[in-house]
């Protein structure tokens, strides 16, 4: 699975960062206070946001792998976190950051998450955790994800899968059609199988409370206004050639709604923590 730029990645990080849930990233910290070191796999890394975003939850010494199959992200990756650590060291193929009093040491792996799922997450880890990546993969493979963590007995920590709710403002008679038309292309297969889509959360939450362990889903939806009006153009754009290609609306429609300028927009997201029985 690929087809992300790291233009796009940079475009949504700010707006990632800030929708994600503050109680759940505390419980998840609650979690690991005390732990000393704490490794880490995170995948479909893209270019370390998510490791920006939550190596301030957990402790001083930590060890992260980020895991794609795209060497491009990989490689802007290393250049990202370069950048926003304090200070950083190379030591034969990790990364050492030092950010603050935390010392994050960072291995990049290259890996095909849906063919070899156990060679991206490792023998071991006490922490799995990604960020908008399980709409994207199909239902049976979540399944079989939360038991290849089960197995590990690691906590499991995701952000922002999509959940299915999408407004725009202002509104427009097509927006019910266009979103229908656009989960239908959201379900193609991306590498996984069939797409979950907006039931990802859903699958989720029940895949790991079926291996035992204690789940918290909270919601993390981005709310975009004028501040972020790249952002909503852009989505708008992405949104109208998905509904395209699925052939389900109406051209002169969709060019209709692709000319109605968008000042807002809400796109639902849903933060998911599974803890392992104590």
């Amino acid at each position: 699975m690929s087809g992300f730029s790291a233009q796009w990645l940079d475009l949504r990080e700010p707006v990632d960062h800030r929708s994600r849930s503050v109680e759940l990233g505390r419980r998840l910290a609650r979690h690991f206070e005390g732990w000393r070191p704490i490794s880490v796999v995170d995948l479909g890394c893209g270019t370390g946001s998510n490791l920006r975003a939550t190596a301030p939850l957990l402790g001083p010494d930590q060890g992260w792998t980020l895991v794609d199959y795209d060497q491009a992200l990989l490689d802007a990756a290393r250049q990202r976190l370069t950048a926003w650590a304090d200070g950083s060291d190379q030591q034969d193929d990790r990364l050492i950051l030092f950010k603050g009093a935390k010392r994050i040491s960072v291995e990049f792996r290259r890996a095909d998450i849906a063919g070899d799922l156990d060679g991206a997450l490792g023998a071991a880890a006490n922490l799995v955790t990604a960020s908008a990546f399980f709409d994207l993969v199909a239902a049976h493979f979540i399944t079989r994800f939360a038991a290849a963590v089960a197995k590990r007995r690691a906590a499991f920590y995701t952000v922002l899968t999509y959940d299915g709710d999408q407004r725009w403002t202002p509104e427009h008679e097509a927006d019910s059609i266009m979103t229908e038309a656009f989960h239908a292309h959201q379900a193609r297969d991306k590498g996984f199988g069939a797409a979950a889509g907006p039931q990802a959360p859903d699958a989720l939450g029940e895949a790991f409370t079926s291996a035992g362990y204690s789940v918290t889903e909270l919601d993390s939806a981005w709310r975009l206004d004028a501040d972020d009006a790249l952002l909503i153009a852009d989505l708008a754009r992405g949104f109208a050639e998905a509904v395209r290609e699925t052939g389900q609306v109406d051209a002169q429609l969709v060019a209709d709604w692709s000319a109605v300028p968008r000042l807002a927009a809400v796109v639902g997201h849903t933060d998911t923590l599974a803890l392992p029985p104590a």
